[in-house]
């Protein structure tokens, strides 16, 4: 078959035909299905099932001399801190553990370095005329709304196959107004990018010129293998120890899309002087986080090793599906020559790169044949994708026989889109 742009103006008006009959017998099934966001699945949320029948005997709510049903311990339940340490080979005394969401731990992060300066802060940030933050794009955005949320001036920098273009970022830094980066090392979203030994390496050995610089490390994805066995990434807290920048780094991990992301819990790991830093400002605003939550946790996976055990039946149920977006991709688009897209073998997205110009096009398409999407441009710092390309796959939350239903729509909205490009050019 040729592709798109070797066919000729008829051969391209008749597939347009024929395509948008297809695409108009789609939309008449009225259609309302979900990849908008990376949910886990009904299958996955039910492989935790256990922890909502779990019985906690009252002689057992006392761990390591804590009370779990208690006020007190604000940094955690000793056992749910070494877990975590454990799983992010970090220090016992770097963990911090709080509720749910690592989102929240982000936020407030960054929150008190507006309100309070951070450890070596000359000053709080919201005294600054400008704060600006480096952002890898393709990336998450949320991230993006909570620098938007601040007033951070937010400067894109691609994403490259190893992480971010560190040539770029090297020189970036060296602007004291350039106080943090975003960094989603392993699975990345959406692009599923593990950063290279090298690329962490330059990171942790950055010279920033504010002494206040902020490494916002999202190890969101750090268990979430699909594809294959558990890669093991840098311990970015002794990296930036060994390259002089002990205090450079805050890392986040969370259990949201291991047990339930209503129901989680989530931690941020530092060095042991941040840390003393942080507990004094977080004493101020909370006197412990759910502990026997925490608990639960500790009972239900026992060490890392249950995590992974644990992680190996999510990959079960996520392949199949993974396997449905490229496959579909593979057989309907590849030929023509119209998009690109990565093949990740964790996190929970495939990025789709459209032609340049139709990925708002593709996205409309998509809702009004009732299949929603995260928006186009969402996946860069104030949703503007500068080539108006990429697209963000969250395969995760369609039941199987629905996600196979919502690709056939994207791949006809994709064709239509790029014909209708084509025919504006002939």
């Amino acid at each position: 078959m040729p592709t798109l742009s070797e066919m000729t103006h008829e051969e391209r008006s008749a597939l347009y035909d024929r395509t948008y009959a297809q695409y108009e017998a789609m939309k008449a099934k009225g259609l309302k299905l979900d990849m908008s966001r990376g949910k886990p699945g009904l299958e996955q949320l039910a492989l935790s099932d256990e922890m909502l029948n779990m019985y906690i005997d009252p002689s057992e709510t006392k761990v390591d001399g804590v009370e779990a049903r208690n006020y007190g311990e604000l940094m955690g339940l000793p056992a749910c801190r070494r877990l975590f340490a454990e799983l992010l080979g970090v220090k016992y005394e770097q963990v911090f553990v709080g509720g749910s969401a690592s989102l929240e731990l982000m936020y407030d992060v960054i929150a008190k370095a507006f309100t309070h300066g951070l450890l070596h802060s000359p000053e709080k940030w919201a005294k600054l005329d400008k704060v600006k933050f480096i952002c890898p794009a393709p990336g998450y955005d949320r991230h993006f709304t909570i620098c938007e949320t601040f007033g951070i001036e937010m400067i894109t920098v691609p994403l490259l196959e190893d992480g971010p273009d560190m040539d770029l970022v090297e020189e970036l830094v060296k602007d004291p107004c350039v106080k943090g980066m975003w960094c989603v090392p392993k699975y990345s979203n959406p692009d599923g990018v593990v950063y290279s030994d090298e690329t962490v390496y330059r990171i942790a050995n950055l010279k920033p010129a504010a002494p206040d610089f902020l490494l916002m490390w999202d190890n969101a994805y750090c268990v979430h293998e699909f594809d294959g066995p558990f890669v093991p990434f840098a311990n970015i807290l002794e990296a930036c120890r060994l390259a002089g920048n002990p205090d450079m780094v805050f890392e986040f991990a969370s259990t949201s899309k291991i047990t339930f992301p209503g129901a989680g819990v989530s931690c941020f790991c530092c060095s042991e002087d941040n840390m003393a830093y942080m507990k004094k400002l977080w004493n101020a605003q909370i006197i412990s986080y759910d502990k026997l939550n925490q608990l639960r946790h500790v009972k239900f996976f026992g060490n890392a090793a249950g995590v992974l055990a644990h992680m190996k039946r999510h990959a079960a149920v996520l392949k199949p599906r993974f396997d449905i977006v490229l496959e579909t991709l593979e057989a309907e688009i590849a030929p023509l020559g119209i998009a690109s897209w990565h093949k990740p073998k964790g996190g929970y997205f495939v990025s789709l790169n459209v032609m340049e110009g139709c990925a708002k096009r593709v996205h409309a398409l998509c809702r009004e044949a009732g299949v929603v999407m995260t928006g186009a441009g969402a996946t860069f710092p104030y949703k503007n994708d500068p080539k108006d390309s990429n697209l963000r796959i969250a395969p995760s939350f369609p039941p199987t026989d629905e996600l196979t239903l919502a690709m056939q729509v994207l791949c006809l909205a994709i064709k239509l889109a790029a014909l209708e490009k084509l025919q504006t050019i002939d």
